[in-house]
């Protein structure tokens, strides 16, 4: 149903963006400079691009983690601390409201956990091995605490469905721009001329660029709900130990997949520019927002 609801909206919005567009009249003022788009089934087609490769990434995100990760679900725990751990998810999840997720267990020497999954009452929620092995039984279930408020929260789809809206316009754009140039600076007249395909790779990586901060700033943002929601699960106390715990490891290097670390509880720290691009704020900021609380 949350799909289906997002997906709505994001129709939506491209169905307001193409009115927008005929009310303008933008369709007219590229036919008078020779520009012949038809944006309706343009924008259709971008969608169709758009989404899919970022529905298809969603279906298949908890198949893809465990085989990038090697983590191992613990479907009968083999010892106490696979129970703890069960038993420490059963009850978050419980108390959030969502179905018992799949708890896996991948090989790190790093501490760090992710969750992930199209379905929030059938998600996949993993913690790394040298977290459990540092960690305080009550900082590791403030991270647990943590990624079950990013499966409550919906925030697999949301950010998947965040990406596919960014990557239409990217796509849309970047051929408006490319047929424009095509027709009236290299004044082609018929078909596609090369000027038209050089100028869409380069405005379409432009734009990419661009759009990337966007999404970058709500993975961002999503960070600081999940360690609100991970605060409301246990104790804001713990999930400020946690992120202090993390902090004093800051500087080793992530093992995580790059699909994956937008769904870790923390990752590298960037200085300067890079920070917009960056799928978490710094811990620093993190800590601050729930002391303020």
């Amino acid at each position: 149903m949350r799909i289906l609801l997002f997906l709505g909206t994001n129709m939506a919005v491209l169905l307001l963006v193409g009115i927008v567009f005929n009310l303008l009249g933008l369709q007219g003022v590229l036919a008078a400079n020779g520009v012949d788009l038809n944006l309706g089934p343009l924008l259709l087609m971008c969608a169709a691009f758009g989404f899919g490769g970022s529905l298809i990434s969603l279906f298949l995100s908890k198949w893809m983690a465990k085989r990038s990760t090697g983590a191992y679900v613990i479907e009968q725990p083999r010892n106490a601390q696979e129970q703890w751990l069960v038993t420490t998810v059963r009850e978050l999840a419980e108390e959030a409201g969502i179905g018992m997720p799949e708890v896996a267990i991948f090989p790190s020497d790093t501490s760090n956990a992710f969750a992930t999954g199209w379905n929030r009452n059938a998600a996949l929620v993993a913690v790394s091995s040298g977290l459990l092995q540092r960690f305080e039984p009550a900082e590791a279930r403030a991270v647990m605490a943590h990624e079950i408020g990013h499966v409550a929260n919906g925030d697999m789809v949301t950010l998947t469905l965040i990406q596919g809206v960014v990557n239409t316009f990217v796509l849309f754009l970047a051929r408006i721009i490319g047929h424009t140039v095509d027709r009236v600076v290299f004044k082609n007249e018929r078909g596609y001329g090369i000027g038209y395909f050089v100028v869409t790779i380069v405005a379409q990586l432009v734009l990419s660029f661009l759009a990337s901060a966007i999404v970058f700033w709500f993975s961002r943002w999503r960070e600081y709900r999940a360690d609100h929601a991970g605060a409301s699960l246990t104790t804001k106390g713990h999930m400020i130990a946690a992120l202090q715990r993390l902090q004093l490891e800051q500087g080793q290097p992530q093992e995580l997949p790059g699909e994956l670390k937008a769904f870790g509880i923390s990752e590298q720290l960037k200085q300067g520019l890079s920070s917009l691009f960056s799928s978490h704020p710094p811990l620093d900021d993190r800590i601050r927002a729930l002391q303020q609380a």
